[in-house]
């Protein structure tokens, strides 16, 4: 089920996200509608307080090849363990700030730990799209916007564009 996704500035979106004791058929349901509200917006990563549910859970698919087969990801839980020296610049954007983009640099690979569907523990190494995706998701979870990431003249104007965004969408 398509979930409709939070815009910024939402309160929800600053919050730190509770950790998942186990997983449950509930959650593995919500990663699902997750993924489809992903791929439905479209967008490469979602992160469960975007559709307003602080739990510490994410979805990504960062595989944009035409005719590619889709790599989904779920991670309950998910932590940075490592993270290179080497730093990437990428144009992100946010499914939260829809048409918004700015270059935001972080760590060009990290390792992460975290829990799959099935219950058990997983570490992997991201590197390129899939690391800066990961990172930007995991931040979501602590309440933080690719935007905080950028300086405060180009946050502000994003943050008024969203403003006036809203506005005009409860309009309709």
């Amino acid at each position: 089920m398509k979930m409709p996704i939070l815009i910024h500035p939402d309160p929800r979106l600053k919050k730190l996200c509770d950790p998942v004791p186990d997983v449950t058929g509930e959650l593995r349901s919500l990663a699902n509608d997750m993924l489809e509200t992903m791929y439905g917006a479209p967008g490469i990563g979602l992160a469960a307080p975007q559709i307003g549910i602080l739990t510490r859970l994410i979805v990504m698919d960062c595989i944009k090849e035409e005719g590619a087969p889709p790599q989904p990801m779920v991670m309950f839980n998910p932590e940075v363990t490592a993270s290179s020296d080497a730093q990437n610049v990428y144009e992100e954007g946010c499914l939260s700030i829809p048409d918004q983009f700015a270059d935001v640099t972080r760590p060009a690979e990290v390792e992460v730990r975290w829990i799959d569907m099935d219950g058990n523990e997983r570490t992997s190494g991201f590197d390129g799209l899939w690391a800066t995706c990961v990172q930007h998701e995991i931040d979501h979870l602590n309440g933080t916007l690719f935007i905080d990431h950028i300086g405060p003249m180009k946050r502000q104007l994003i943050t008024r564009r969203m403003q006036k965004l809203k506005r005009e969408m409860a309009r309709e």
